[in-house]
């Protein structure tokens, strides 16, 4: 049994509804999950089924109605530094270069002295690989250099938690694949604690040391599966027997989910009828 010391996220009995008192929608109902130290957990579900939630949540964007949620041990009542989110779309402010973006946070904050605050960005810089363009504005970045940069603007602050909001999402087929292959090698240098939300699967049974299968909406977790691929990891893994198995089986529930929000449409009654009979 997991100890609590070994946990650095806790998701306890989770339910969020959204709407007026007469007309309410439980998007997230009695979600309980946990999120090991130093580990990354990949978090995926059937389109709407209320991930985006998930994270507002996690990050304290949204409070729970119901449950709590614990972040080292402590409850989650608003946003932090540490739990930061990195979104699908970049935040990354166009006025500004890569290193007044990434020492943006720390100097508003006041946290840090400006020796300590200029030798950590240029450092957390290089490990992202934009040393030579520290001095670039957004707009002089490509897709895969902006999601650096972001990842670099999280990273100076050392949260407890990265939450990672489908931050891939959008980029070019070889360009995702690129920030794939990145983000598993500063992972496993880093050894940070990671939430990583995707409707890809193959990008997170590649990446996640667990994953947290949603259920149709109001979100909860169908299943944990732990992920047991050896580490370090390449994007060649996904051709082994052993990833396919964990794709397969995640991918007949995540249809199964999927068809959920079929039911009561019009016109689905005959489609899922046929689909039950070849499944």
């Amino acid at each position: 049994m997991t100890s609590a010391t070994e946990n650095m996220m806790e998701v306890q009995d989770v339910t969020k509804s959204f709407g007026d008192d007469w007309e309410q929608e439980t998007v997230v109902e009695n979600l309980s999950f946990s999120v090991k130290r130093n580990q990354l957990t990949a978090i995926v579900g059937p389109s709407g089924c209320g991930k985006s939630t998930v994270v507002n949540l996690l990050a304290g964007f949204e409070l729970p109605d119901e449950g709590k949620i614990l972040l080292d041990g402590k409850p989650v009542t608003g946003p932090s530094k540490n739990a930061l989110v990195v979104f699908q779309e970049t935040a990354l402010m166009p006025w500004l270069t890569t290193y007044q973006n990434v020492t943006f946070g720390p100097k508003l904050r006041g946290d840090m002295k400006a020796g300590d605050l200029k030798a950590a960005a240029e450092k957390i810089i290089d490990t992202v690989g934009l040393r030579e363009f520290r001095d670039k504005y957004p707009l002089q970045l490509s897709g895969g250099m902006q999601r650096r940069a972001e990842l670099a603007r999280a990273l100076i602050n050392q949260p407890l938690v990265m939450i990672m909001d489908e931050p891939f999402r959008g980029l070019d087929a070889m360009t995702r694949q690129l920030m794939q292959e990145f983000y598993l090698r500063l992972c496993e240098q880093e050894a940070r604690t990671n939430v990583f939300v995707t409707s890809e699967l193959e990008e997170a049974i590649i990446l996640a040391d667990k994953l947290i299968i949603l259920s149709n909406r109001p979100a909860s977790v169908r299943e944990v599966m732990e992920v047991d691929l050896p580490r370090p990891r390449n994007l060649d893994m996904l051709g082994t027997p052993e990833a396919y198995e964990y794709k397969r089986h995640a991918m007949e529930i995540l249809h199964e989910e999927a068809l959920k929000s079929f039911k009561g449409a019009s016109g689905t009654s005959d489609f899922l009828e046929a689909y039950s009979r070849r499944s």
